[in-house]
């Protein structure tokens, strides 16, 4: 019997009744999981990935430092950046990578619940299998009950009002996510750059944020405390001369994708200087060729060049003597966003330069850093405003790359409000609302499923017991009060208070998350977690 691609998968045999079978190839070779057994293997490896993150839920949760191959350190508990980087070998491990990956890549946040969610979940899958209900049951029973949680999550939703005037609803959101993050000692500031930030580029009629124009820039040094918003573009460059001036003002820039230099043959042949006559001819043209391309910014008006290649000293001495202040070596991404800044346009022959394609700026500054005396150009009060940069400061490496990964996470949080202006309450109190919710349900369903249904409660709920945990509070103890709290006052607010600071109620705590991320979790573990009970069958090589 042949395979794809020609190859040989085994051959046909009939024993002694005449009944055919199949003699597979290589079958020595290979590993084989089957039922139960696969279906175990894979729940051990996902509830692995999910106890290795537990711990790094909620304001308290802890962090993993991780050592790349090359020695590369990273400190963080974002949950997608600790499973990006974890060296996972197991099938179904990898799988909850993605998991995680996907929710990073749609919401910005959340990824660490969802990971914990999903492990729950295949737990609870577990101690039904061992009652004897089949797989298939359990993933129609979870899918059921994903669907009764997330009516409920819509049932307990508050609107929020996105006012471009009034954006403290937004900030106090923010705060949230940025809670648990390692810049919380100044989560006040950086919520505010975040929401400034997304209002600056946000479209409110459409309700869609364009992140493209939003940059992020970090330089290692200073205090967090001095990260800011910078309505305009920072460029990691400076003057090309250090006598040119370090502020500008009314600024018109040239934006310039030409190299300042003589053009050079585009052919094979070779240029011989014979006598010191050609080689005055040759320097004399080089001059002219200089003044020329000086001039011609010159006269459409500029008084700044932006330039993405480089220019030699003759050519920078010559921009100081003729007063035009010249930046090079600009990336493309960098003056792509400079031209949507300024409303310039990228000009790609000195020919072509005139003054409608100038941009214009009302400040050009030069920032001067620490004892390295690192320099970065800023280029602010611009045409188009919707342009912004976020400047992130700290004391090392690992904090901005961190800084960076939390701003994004509150950038996403704050963009997904404006999406969608809807928001439950944190601190556990939504999972637990929705595991009453499904609790209730189960007693209506007469079908096998209600087990899939009280499990899927139960998995809700290993969520604030995590929270709990990490809090150093008796998790179970709290739990459970929460609940009967909640039953009692009919409050899906009541949550569990990890600052052990006033009420547990998470609204007046200010504990807000996007109804977007709690449907997106849950519909993204279901999803898996369907998907890996419908595995039954395992083939991988004898050395896996």
């Amino acid at each position: 019997m042949m395979g794809p691609g020609g190859m040989s998968m085994g051959s046909l045999a009939f024993d002694e009744f005449g009944r055919p079978f199949m003699i597979l190839k290589d079958e020595m070779m290979q590993n084989r999981l089957t039922g139960t057994d696969a279906i175990k293997s894979h729940i051990i490896a996902a509830k692995a990935v999910a106890n290795i993150l537990k711990t790094s839920l909620g304001p308290k949760g802890l962090d993993k430092l991780m050592v790349s191959a090359d020695g590369d350190v990273t400190i963080t508990n974002d949950g997608a950046t600790i499973l990006k980087q974890m060296d996972v070998d197991h099938q179904v491990a990898k799988l909850m990578v993605q998991l995680s990956q996907s929710q990073d890549d749609e919401i910005g946040d959340g990824t660490t619940g969802v990971v914990v969610l999903c492990g729950a979940l295949l737990e609870q899958a577990e101690h039904l299998i061992d009652k004897g209900i089949h797989a298939i049951r359990i993933a129609d029973g979870f899918e059921l009950a994903a669907q009764c949680a997330i009516k409920n999550l819509e049932k307990i939703a508050d609107e929020f009002v996105i006012d471009i005037n009034n954006t403290e609803n937004l900030v106090r959101t923010a705060k949230t996510t940025l809670g648990s993050k390692i810049i919380n000692k100044c989560h006040e500031q950086m919520a505010n750059i975040a929401v400034d930030a997304v209002m600056a580029v946000a479209d409110m009629e459409t309700k869609d944020v364009n992140f493209e124009l939003i940059k992020v820039e970090a330089k290692v040094g200073g205090q967090m405390e001095d990260s800011m918003l910078v309505k305009g573009v920072i460029v990691d460059k400076d003057f090309s001369h250090p006598q040119m001036p370090k502020q500008l003002k009314d600024v018109k820039l040239a934006i310039l994708t030409c190299p300042f230099e003589p053009p050079k043959p585009k052919t094979k042949h070779k240029l011989d200087v014979q006598n010191v006559e050609d080689y005055k001819k040759l320097r004399a043209y080089e001059k002219e060729t200089f003044e020329k391309m000086v001039d011609q910014v010159k006269a459409a008006g500029a008084n700044l060049a932006i330039c993405q290649w480089g220019f030699d000293d003759e050519a920078n001495h010559l921009l100081l003597q003729r007063e035009l202040p010249a930046v090079r070596w600009v990336g493309g991404p960098e003056i792509e966003l400079i031209a949507i800044a300024t409303g310039g346009r990228i000009v790609p022959r000195f020919q072509e330069l005139s003054a409608e394609k100038l941009g214009s700026a009302g400040l050009v500054r030069e920032l001067t850093f620490g004892t390295t005396k690192d320099k970065m150009l800023v280029i602010e009060e611009c045409k188009n405003s919707k342009a912004v940069t976020i400047f992130l400061r700290g004391g090392t490496r690992m904090i901005i790359e961190e800084a960076k990964r939390s701003m994004h996470d509150a950038l996403c949080v704050v963009r997904n409000l404006v999406r969608d202006n809807r928001v439950v309450y944190g601190g556990g109190a939504s999972e637990i609302s929705c595991a009453l919710a499904v609790s209730k349900e189960a007693d209506n369903i007469k079908t096998i499923e209600q087990y899939a249904f009280r499990s899927f409660a139960d998995a809700l709920e290993q969520v604030p017991l995590a929270l709990a945990e990490n809090c150093g509070l008796p998790p179970i103890e709290t739990l459970t009060n929460i609940k009967s709290r909640q039953v009692a006052e009919n409050n899906p607010a009541l949550g569990v208070n990890c600052m052990e600071q006033g009420t547990d109620d998470m609204k007046e705590q200010s504990v807000i998350e996007t109804l977007h991320s709690k449907k997106s979790q849950i519909q993204l573990a279901t999803q898996l977690v369907k998907m890996i009970l419908k595995i039954d069958d395992i083939r991988s090589p004898a050395d896996m």
